[in-house]
């Protein structure tokens, strides 16, 4: 967060708070696994899961909303890309490990912080192609802003997704794992 606040850059600012995401989320499944088996505690920690995760998209879209119509960008993006490209690089293998141990303990918490995972992935994903396009032809002044909101998109819906599973009368706390 701190690199992106000192360089500007909406996007990487939101791909710093989305960590802030995983540790939390991580936080909750420690909490969920101190009584494993009770159906409340995996509802409500899947659907607190999902609103750090609403919450976060409507922070970088409120960012990347003022960004645009300020029209400022980032002064560089290289820290972008040395902090997506080593997430990239690790990442996929501790979302496989994540989506496995879900599937074993048959859990929609485990679930939900597997897919914070496949959302840093997703960012990853996205602030990298912003940082290069920026890199390439800082002209494009908006590339920022716009990675920032393909971010937001791709987090709130990630958030809805929890939350509404969590909310359904049949909730059974099982993992869904339809992400796999």
């Amino acid at each position: 967060m701190a690199f992106g606040w000192a360089d500007d850059s909406l996007a990487l600012f939101g791909f710093g708070a989305d960590s802030f995401i995983e540790v939390a989320s991580a936080l909750l499944v420690l909490w969920k696994l101190l009584d494993h088996g009770n159906l409340e505690r995996e509802r409500k920690a899947t659907r607190r899961i999902g609103w750090l995760f609403v919450a976060l998209a409507t922070g970088v879209t409120g960012g990347a909303i003022l960004q645009l119509t300020a029209r400022r960008h980032p002064p560089t993006t290289l820290p972008g890309l040395i902090i997506a490209g080593l997430s990239l690089s690790f990442m996929f293998a501790l979302w496989r490990a994540k989506l496995r141990a879900a599937r074993a303990l048959d859990s929609a918490t485990l679930e939900a912080d597997a897919a914070c995972s496949r959302a840093c992935i997703q960012l990853s994903g996205v602030l990298f192609a912003g940082s290069l396009l920026f890199l390439l032809a800082p002209s494009l002044w908006w590339v920022d802003g716009a990675a920032a909101l393909a971010l937001a998109l791709l987090i709130g819906w990630e958030g809805r997704s929890m939350i509404r599973a969590a909310s359904r009368q049949d909730f059974t706390g099982g993992c869904g794992c339809s992400h796999g």
